[in-house]
């Protein structure tokens, strides 16, 4: 189970462009941030993945690969990523398999995946989670905050 200061569950998935992603070969490498969201093209998702988009730069300034995880069809994500132009990759979970490793829980009775956003150091220790079904947009902040929070602990000098 995904929690904080336990290591980034390992999987693999089908990318945007429907080969083969493995999380083993980023983890150690640098920072991620794997965010879990319902559905591509709904309002609430679309603006999320924007803003992830709109904020890019500041997640390169981190050298953070950015993640996006939905149960869409791999081809559903290559054109939503095509449309809005997103800069990150997209994961199909079609069987939910991710969702589980991460625990990611589902609202409305069952009925509507969760919106969760999870920050993992270079380490690949999970250092923040955000859970905001109603909030797409507050992820952007959190997870930013969280990579500032990561770069200061790093950069600590003990005398």
């Amino acid at each position: 189970m995904a929690k904080i200061n336990s290591k980034c569950p390992l999987f693999e998935g089908i990318d945007d462009h429907g080969k083969e992603f493995n999380i083993k070969e980023h983890l150690g490498n640098k920072p991620v941030v794997i965010f879990f969201y319902p559905k591509d093209y709904t309002p609430g998702c679309t603006a999320e993945a924007c803003s992830f988009r709109d904020n890019y730069k500041e997640f390169e300034a981190f050298n953070c690969l950015v993640i996006g995880v939905s149960s869409d069809k791999h081809k559903t994500h290559r054109h939503f990523k095509e449309k809005y132009n997103l800069p990150f990759t997209l994961i199909s979970d079609s069987k939910k398999h991710i969702r589980k490793l991460f625990n990611v829980p589902t609202t409305f009775m069952g009925l509507i995946p969760g919106r969760v956003s999870y920050v993992i150091d270079k380490n690949g220790i999970i250092k923040g989670i955000f859970n905001s079904q109603f909030n797409p947009l507050s992820h952007i902040t959190n997870t930013i905050n969280c990579l500032k929070e990561i770069a200061e602990i790093k950069d600590l000098k003990i005398t």
